[in-house]
């Protein structure tokens, strides 16, 4: 099971393309979709989402696209997650007490909760702003960072 969803992934990518651009004008979808390898139709369906919980703004016109809802350090990457999944949630126990009856006994859904909240204070932790610069890094020193596994 993933945490964050394709479509989820795949709507962070728009916007971060978006907070690159962000005081330039409108973005197509077409053009984002095609340089952040979305998709056409699904970018269209993640985009109208994004529009509808007012983290972009539609353009309308010959020149028109999205523009981001707010300045990019202002838009975290819970809220993407949140509008494309809704709350992330380790188990059902978690975002609902009457989940289980054993909630009172239940060893597990105290650790549980912890990595709920370390999961949730993490993606609110981490903008749109700084993902535009991190990728910024990663080009121009023409070296991505590995991950130890």
């Amino acid at each position: 099971m993933d945490i964050v969803r394709r479509n989820t992934d795949y709507a962070a990518r728009l916007m971060v393309h978006l907070a690159k651009h962000y005081g330039n004008g409108p973005i197509s979808t077409r053009t984002a979709a095609a340089e952040e390898q979305v998709p056409y139709q699904l970018a269209c369906k993640l985009m109208q989402k994004l529009n509808n919980a007012k983290l972009v703004t539609s353009c309308m016109g010959p020149k028109g696209g999205f523009v981001l809802g707010a300045e990019p350090s202002k838009i975290s990457l819970l809220e993407v997650v949140e509008v494309i999944q809704g709350p992330i949630s380790m188990n059902r126990c978690v975002l609902n007490e009457d989940a289980c009856s054993r909630k009172t006994i239940c060893t597990v859904r105290e650790k549980l909760i912890d990595l709920q909240k370390i999961i949730t204070k993490g993606l609110a932790a981490i903008t749109l702003d700084e993902l535009t610069r991190r990728g910024r890094s990663n080009r121009n020193t023409g070296k991505r960072k590995r991950i130890k596994q």
